[in-house]
This record gives C-alpha cells, sequence and structure tokens, in this order.
C-alpha cells in the first residue's frame, strides 16, 4: 500500500490496525533481537511504516493523513509493544510531536504545509525538552531563541534526544528569547538537516536500546515561523502530558501482554506433556492474565476520558488537578504493573524464559519493563501528584 487513499476513498481504521499487525509480525518482531543486541535503530521498521504512510497516521484527512484520533493510536502503539517495545517507543514519540502540531499549531500557514510534507515526505519526529542544568522540569529552560529580525538561533544542551539521527526534524522547549522567564517557554521546530550535534552522553542501557537516546549539545538555526503559534504551557497540558502517558502506557501494555502469551504458551506445553494432570503454572497464568486486565482496565479508562475531553473542545479541563493527576496516574500503574506482570510471566516460563536463545525468552521484556518508571522517573511524578492531592478540591 503506497497511498492513505485506496481508490477514491482513504483507508479505513480496520485495515490499517490489519496493516500494523502485518508489519509487527514480518518486520518489527523479524529485527527485534538485532535492534536489541546493537542497540540501533530499528531502521527495517520505520522503513516499512514509511512505506506503509503510517508516520502521518494522526494528520487530519484534509492535509492527506488518516486522521485517526488518540485512541485509535493508542491501539496502534499496543500491537507494536507486543512485538518490540523499543520500536513502538519510538512510532510513539513521533505521534507525540505530530500531536503538539496538530492540536495548536494548524492555525499557521506554514504548520499547514509541513504536516502535508510530512505526509508526501514521511517525516520522522523526535523531541528535545529535558536540559542540563534544570532537574528534568519540562517547563523550565535555560537555552532561549536568540532573535534577529526574522531568524532565531538556538543552543540546548540536552542529555537526551531519542534517535535524533534518525529524525528528519526535531521539536524543541526554550525560552521565548534569551531574557524571557524560565518557564516563558515556546516549542520550535527544527529540520535536522539544519542542527549541529556534539553527542555528550551515549546510550549503552539494559532496555529500550533502540529508541537510541543518546544526549547532545543540539545548536539550531531557522525561521520565526517554525515557532509553534500556542505557549509551550498549553502544548504540554493539553497534548504532550495526556498523549505521552496513553501511548506509552499503550506500548507498556502491549509488552506486558506478549510476556503472557508467552506464559500460556508455556502452560499450554507443559499441560500437552500430562494431560492428566493440569500443570500448577495455570493457577500462576490465571493471576497474571488478572494484573492484565486491571492493567488495560485503567489505561482504557482513562484513554476514553481524554478522547471524550478532545471532542468535546474542553480546554479547561486540562488544566484541573483532577484530570492531572489520573493522567499521571496512567503511567504511574501501567509503569508498575508491566514490571510485575513480566515477571510473573517469568517464573511461569522458567528456566526457558530465562535463556536468551529460546523461543520463550523473556530477555528483552523483563530490560524494557525495568525502563518504563525511569523515563520521567516515577518518584517525580508521584511528588506532582502529592502536591495536586492537597490542593485539589473534592468533586
Amino acid at each position: 500500500m503506497s497511498d492513505s487513499r485506496q481508490g477514491s476513498r482513504f483507508r479505513t481504521y480496520t485495515e490499517i490496525v490489519e496493516l500494523v499487525e502485518t508489519l509487527g509480525k514480518g518486520v518489527v518482531e523479524q529485527h527485534a533481537s538485532d535492534v536489541d543486541d546493537k542497540a540501533r535503530f530499528p531502521e527495517e521498521a520505520f522503513a516499512a511504516f514509511k512505506e506503509a504512510r503510517l508516520l502521518s497516521a494522526m494528520v487530519p484527512q484534509s492535509l492527506g493523513g488518516d486522521g485517526l484520533n488518540i485512541k485509535q493510536l493508542c491501539k496502534l502503539c499496543e500491537i507494536l509493544g507486543q512485538y518490540c517495545a523499543s520500536t513502538a517507543m519510538v512510532y510513539a514519540m513521533h505521534q507525540i510531536q505530530v500531536a503538539c502540531l496538530v492540536n495548536h499549531a494548524l492555525t499557521s500557514s506554514y504548520f499547514q504545509q509541513y504536516l502535508a510534507d510530512l505526509v508526501e515526505h514521511q517525516y520522522l519526529l523526535a523531541s528535545a525538552t529535558t536540559e542540563l542544568g534544570i532537574g528534568g522540569d519540562l517547563r523550565s529552560s535555560i537555552c532561549g531563541l536568540e532573535l534577529e529580525g526574522d531568524n532565531f538561533k538556538l543552543v540546548k544542551q540536552a542529555p537526551v534526544i531519542s534517535y535524533a539521527l534518525n529524525a528528519d526534524a526535531i521539536l524543541v522547549t526554550c525560552r521565548a528569547n534569551t531574557d524571557a522567564a524560565a518557564s516563558d517557554q515556546v516549542h520550535v521546530l527544527v529540520k535536522t538537516k539544519k542542527c549541529e550535534f556534539e553527542q555528550i552522553a551515549g546510550w549503552d542501557t539494559l532496555g529500550f536500546r533502540g529508541t537510541c537516546s543518546s544526549g547532545y549539545t543540539l545548536t539550531a538555526a531557522g525561521h520565526v515561523e517554525q515557532v509553534i503559534p500556542a505557549p509551550f504551557a498549553t502544548i504540554l497540558s493539553k497534548s504532550m502530558h495526556p498523549v505521552s502517558h496513553v501511548l506509552w502506557g499503550s506500548l507498556w501494555t502491549g509488552l506486558a501482554a506478549s510476556a503472557v502469551k508467552k506464559a500460556r504458551q508455556a502452560v499450554r506445553h507443559a499441560y500437552r506433556k500430562n494431560p492428566d494432570m493440569p500443570p500448577v503454572t495455570s493457577l500462576r497464568l490465571s493471576e497474571v492474565d488478572e494484573l492484565l486486565f486491571s492493567m488495560r482496565g485503567g489505561l482504557y479508562q482513562s484513554i476514553e476520558e481524554y478522547q471524550g475531553l478532545l471532542d468535546g473542545d474542553c480546554d479547561d479541563a486540562f488544566t484541573n488537578f483532577g484530570f492531572s493527576i489520573r493522567t499521571n496516574n496512567v503511567k504511574l500503574r501501567c509503569s508498575e504493573m508491566v514490571v510485575d506482570i513480566v515477571g510473573k510471566a517469568l517464573m511461569i516460563v522458567g528456566i526457558m524464559g530465562y535463556k536468551n536463545d529460546s523461543p520463550v525468552s523473556l530477555s528483552r521484556h523483563i530490560r524494557d519493563a525495568y525502563g518504563a518508571a525511569l523515563m520521567v522517573n516515577n518518584d517525580r511524578i508521584r511528588g506532582h501528584n502529592a502536591t495536586m492531592q492537597i490542593a485539589m478540591r473534592d468533586s
């Protein structure tokens, strides 16, 4: 399939889901071990995604994309998470940036054209929000736009920019100008071909090795029309924060579901060997499936709420403490439950799951699962929740 349109119509969501399933089994899973072993970018998967025009899945149909909503994108990330968590994470991080443009930049003719170009060329977008010296606080920046007429220059020391060297553009947070307050931030799109990257940190990690999240001093230049016409505070509360957590939660759920699937295979194998006596691990399988059920339940509830607020244009709701806490809870619960579920699945599979060269190996699952609570550290999120819990009014 080489176009979002089939004949005179757009392809359906069902067709897209089937396509992602096919690519997951046929391409993503096939290269997942090599991506993990070599800590390399999942090139084969993203070449296939671009050929299938999946990078523009969220771009409105009026600009040539598929116009999928957040609920539908979550399903795609959950599917990909079953085959390779690194590939699913890169796809999710790209879609988070697309969501920021779709929700906040369409009043700009520059960004309308950029999204149309993204559809045509299947651009891959990355993000640079963290910065050395701000302690992980997304609402503060040290770097600022150095303005000269209608042009700008920007230098940012970013401890992490995932797949920076594979991306076509990066959305960067910074102060509105060099005299602006640390919290007076804007969100700027810079094209990687016009950027300079000086590596300041590597990415030899336990898990999520294929995200290639090295650190760089990023030097960029451009035109002021590349600044998204909305305050970053608004972009963060309405799009970046909730979209990140529901897409991440979805791919972690896919990772957990894959581990449970391997556990089920192991229990079936044991049962076939002795059909007169069900294996004791069948009880453990039932228990871990209950955990997966709970993980999905909380996630799906949050996705439904967020989709409902977007559909209802309820912009005031995105700054509500209750919504922020529930969104944070998705990240907290999913990132910790995935470790629990994968660990229990390993106990069911046994030594064959512990081996790296086994068809039911859970080595990569375990290593990826432990990364979930560390990216945007859960303790920092719980600290924010604790503050909001005190200030929140009971409904």
